[in-house]
């Protein structure tokens, strides 16, 4: 396996030198702030991903008011007791996206917040608390007790509430395998999550940077020069 120091001078080749690769990294993760997330803030992010997926980001969130007013908020609280009849009504209500699917899982993803809540005192100390050298064990539980939160749309969650992260992209596992990294052609196996995981933890105890930013070089180290590359 090369350094990571390898994939950064790819990576600034393609996007303007060092500043330039630097201007593109998001902000450094925080997981304090994710621990003081409140309940309802984390459920109104699950249920945006969820509608994000099959959809036009700018549609949903030219609707998102309109999203947090149908759902009174997003308080788990409540929801947790809203009757059938409310959940009902939501399947015609023109201030969301009418797919009775994704409206239901709002539901299912309120129960698990709540169990979350009480298990660990919010659903912000729970991701934030996850071992950062475990991601793929977090994204099973999003994957196995959530609804309608696994795969990529899982991994984009975390990144949204702040958590420090790596996302599977296109892009990224082109560049594990440019590394070395020994994953399959499709769909990433058992298997191929855990070398991943192992192939992040390093180049995260090489380099010190946050999982959040080598998986962002990562991406912007594949692809022609002039083009900004899949987003990761």
């Amino acid at each position: 396996m090369g350094s990571f120091g390898e994939i950064r001078e790819r990576a600034e080749k393609r996007k303007g030198g060092a500043d330039g690769l630097k201007a593109l990294m998001p902000d450094m993760p925080n997981h304090e702030v994710l621990q003081a997330l409140t309940d309802d803030r984390i459920l109104s992010e699950m249920t945006r991903y969820v509608f994000y997926a099959g959809f036009v980001r700018n549609v949903i969130d030219a609707k998102w008011q309109g999203f947090e007013a149908a759902f009174s908020g997003f308080d788990p609280a409540f929801l947790n007791l809203a009757p059938d009849d409310y959940w009902h009504d939501l399947t015609s209500d023109t201030r969301v996206i009418r797919n009775g699917a994704k409206i239901m899982s709002v539901r299912a993803n309120a129960q698990f917040i709540r169990r979350l809540a009480d298990e660990h005192g919010s659903a912000g100390r729970f991701f934030a608390d996850w071992p950062l050298e475990d991601q793929i064990g977090l994204l099973a539980v999003l994957d196995k007790q959530a609804n309608r939160l696994g795969g990529m749309t899982g991994q984009y969650l975390l990144r949204a509430l702040g958590r420090d992260s790596f996302v599977m992209s296109h892009d990224v596992l082109v560049c594990l395998r440019l590394s070395g990294v020994p994953i399959s052609e499709g769909k990433p196996t058992k298997k191929d999550l855990r070398l991943i995981q192992d192939q992040f933890n390093a180049w995260h105890a090489e380099t010190g940077l946050p999982l959040t930013h080598l998986s962002r070089i990562c991406a912007f180290s594949v692809g022609m020069p002039s083009e900004e590359g899949e987003a990761d």
